[in-house]
């Protein structure tokens, strides 16, 4: 590939971080980075540059933070850049197509699902929480509509019945950091054409909300299972314990014991080496990592052995 693009680069979050890393690596590295305005974090609520961001002033690269792309000013400032390209990955604001018109060759999106399934904001999530069995990465030509342009190239995944949103999250970051470099010359050249997306298939990965945090015991085990697995690590699963909240970090579903006692959803009804088990709609879902308001998770296990579980109901929901 030819060392003399002009590659501008925006995104905000850690998904971002490893292809910006991959650019820099292969002697790519962008005139200037955009990212979102630094934002309030931790219990001081210090303004906080993104992990994009300090890749990049690490990096020497120029960075800039608008509130939006949509005034002339801030298209104008992007046109005094000259891109040839504009690479975008998890950026988080709205591009008009009045921006992606700037860049000689548009705008790159990287996306975090097998397109046209989970088009949207919550991709890994969705597809872990449908009980998908594979996901992936895909190289798409932005255009208007939401994330709806014709794909370059995908990179699949398996979901294994471990599969975190944190796990898939940073497989997917190394996946996609290795699919641009290896075909962004192929898409600049003009060797690569993008194939239009099919009609069939298209799922969109709706925002996850906290609200959805709250386990219905009265679902599957698989599905509670998924659940937990997908909320990991935000908003993390969670149910009602008398006046308490507890956080599920770990669980795995498990089958109903033949001629077993049927018990009232969210009972627990057991207590093993390996976590506690709590009746669901069908099946029964061991917990095996939990976490009580301010303090650290633990073993469900332990949490079970200073306190008095067996029979007790888990459940409910504001």
């Amino acid at each position: 590939m030819r060392h003399d693009r002009r590659i501008v680069y925006a995104g905000t979050p850690e998904f971002a971080v490893p292809a910006l890393e991959a650019l820099i690596a292969a002697g790519q590295a962008p005139v200037a980075v955009y990212t979102q305005p630094d934002r309030p974090a931790g219990r001081g609520r210090k303004l906080t540059p993104s992990p994009v961001k300090k890749v990049a002033l690490a990096a020497g690269i120029p960075v800039l933070q608008p509130l939006s792309l949509k005034s002339a000013e801030a298209q104008a400032e992007l046109g005094r850049l000259a891109p040839d390209v504009l690479i975008v990955a998890a950026y988080g604001l709205i591009l008009p197509a009045s921006v992606l018109a700037i860049p000689r060759s548009g705008g790159i999106n990287l996306h975090a699902s097998l397109l046209p399934r989970w088009r949207g904001a919550a991709p890994i999530q969705r597809a872990i929480q449908a009980g998908d069995s594979e996901t992936g990465v895909c190289l798409m030509q932005m255009e208007a509509g939401l994330d709806t342009g014709p794909v370059y190239a995908c990179e699949s995944l398996p979901l294994g019945s471990d599969a975190t949103a944190a796990s898939v999250h940073d497989r997917l970051a190394s996946l996609g950091a290795r699919l641009l470099v290896e075909r962004l010359g192929e898409i600049l050249d003009g060797t690569l054409k993008p194939r239009p997306q099919p009609a069939e298939g298209v799922v969109y990965a709706r925002k996850i909300e906290k609200a959805e945090a709250w386990i219905d015991w009265t679902q599957a085990a698989k599905v509670i299972d998924r659940q937990v697995r997908a909320f990991i690590p935000w908003p993390v699963a969670q149910t009602r314990w008398g006046e308490q909240i507890l956080r599920i970090h770990r669980a795995r579903p498990m089958p109903a014991a033949v001629g077993s006692e049927p018990a009232v959803p969210g009972t627990v009804i057991g207590i093993h080496a390996d976590g506690v088990d709590v009746m669901a709609g069908s099946g029964i879902v061991r917990l095996q990592v939990v976490q009580l308001p301010g303090r650290r998770p633990v073993s469900a296990a332990d949490w079970a052995r200073s306190t008095a579980v067996v029979g007790h109901r888990l459940g409910g929901a504001d």
